[in-house]
C-alpha cells in the first residue's frame, strides 16, 4: 500500500487497486503506486499467488507448463476474488479503512491484470454453457495497460456490453505479448478499446517500445523511450482521475501536446476539443 505522505487525517483518500501481469509481483509497479501516492492517491498493489513471480521459478522445462496453467479459467477467476478480499479487507480496517472514499475506486492493471480488471468491471465470459459473471460494484474507473483479448474469445463487444465505468488505456506499438502457443500485438489493444462501450474512455498508444516497458524494468523499449513512456503515463492517469471524478478535463486537453514526439495515437471519444494525433497504421 502506497499512501500519501502529507494527507491530514481526516481527509478521505481515493483508492487504486493494482493488479500485476503474468509472472509480476506486488513490487512490480511501484513507479505508479508512489506517483499516485504523491498526488493524494492510496494506492493497494496485489500479488496473485498462483500467476506471480513464483512461476519464474524451478525446472525450466517446466515454465511452459506453467505459465499455460497460471492461464487458465480457474487462476482469472481467483484474480477477481483476490481484488474483492484485498477490498473487503481494507473497507473494513477501522483505521485505514475510513481513510478510504468508497465512492472512488479505481481498478488498474498490466496485462493479465487488465484482464483481472475487465473482469471485474464486469466482462462476462461463456464458459462450459455458463456465463462467468465477476462483477465487482465498488469500482469507478479502471486504468488498462496493455489489456489483451479474452484468450479464445472474438466477441469482444460482447463480452465488455456490460461495463459502464470510463476507462483509461494504453499500450504502445511495439507492446507485443510472446509466450508459447500464445502471440497479442497492439492491434489487440485497439481492438478492447474499440469494444469498451461508452464515450468516457481514452486510449493513448505509444510509438515503440514494448509489452514489458510498463512494467518497474527500466531498460525495455529502450532506455530513453522507456523513461519518457512512464513520466507520460503516470501524468495520464492523473489527468484522467481528475476528470473521472470531476474536478475538470483540463489536465486531459493539454497532456497530448507535451507528449506528441512519443506518441501514435491518442483518442478521446466523449471528451470534447482534445487533440487527436493518430498513425493510420494503427
Amino acid at each position: 500500500m502506497y499512501l500519501p505522505a502529507q494527507a491530514a487525517p481526516a481527509q478521505t483518500l481515493p483508492l487504486v487497486v493494482f493488479s500485476h501481469g503474468m509472472g509480476g509481483s506486488r513490487r512490480g509497479y511501484s513507479y505508479l503506486g508512489a506517483y499516485w501516492a504523491s498526488h493524494g492517491y492510496a494506492s493497494l498493489h496485489l500479488q496473485h499467488v498462483g500467476s506471480d513471480r513464483s512461476l519464474w521459478r524451478g525446472n525450466i522445462f517446466g515454465l511452459v507448463g506453467r505459465l499455460q496453467g497460471a492461464a487458465q479459467e480457474e487462476e482469472a477467476i481467483a484474480r477477481v476474488g483476490d481484488l474483492r478480499f484485498a477490498l473487503d479487507q481494507i473497507l473494513a480496517d477501522q483505521e485505514l479503512g475510513s481513510r478510504i472514499d468508497a465512492g472512488r475506486i479505481v481498478a488498474a492493471g498490466h496485462s493479465y491484470g487488465a484482464n483481472t480488471v475487465m473482469l471485474a468491471l464486469g466482462a462476462r465470459i461463456m464458459r462450459q454453457d455458463r456465463i462467468i459473471d465477476l462483477f465487482e460494484p465498488r469500482l469507478s474507473a479502471a486504468v488498462l495497460l496493455s489489456a489483451p483479448p479474452f484468450y479464445g474469445e472474438s466477441n469482444m463487444a460482447g463480452i465488455l456490453s456490460n461495463i459502464r465505468v470510463p476507462t483509461l488505456h494504453i499500450t504502445a506499438t511495439e507492446d507485443i505479448i510472446r509466450i508459447p502457443g500464445y502471440y497479442s500485438g497492439v492491434e489487440d489493444r485497439i481492438a478492447v478499446f474499440d469494444a469498451m462501450p461508452g464515450a468516457r474512455k481514452v486510449l493513448a498508444v505509444f510509438e515503440g517500445g514494448s509489452h514489458s516497458m510498463f512494467t518497474d524494468r527500466n531498460g525495455t523499449g529502450g532506455a530513453e523511450l522507456n523513461s519518457l513512456v512512464k513520466a507520460a503515463t503516470k501524468e495520464l492517469s492523473i489527468a484522467f482521475f481528475e476528470s473521472t471524478f470531476g474536478s475538470s478535463d483540463a489536465a486531459l486537453h493539454s497532456w497530448p501536446a507535451r507528449h506528441n514526439t512519443i506518441l501514435a495515437k491518442f483518442i478521446t471519444p466523449g471528451y470534447s476539443d482534445i487533440h487527436r494525433r493518430a498513425n493510420p497504421s494503427y
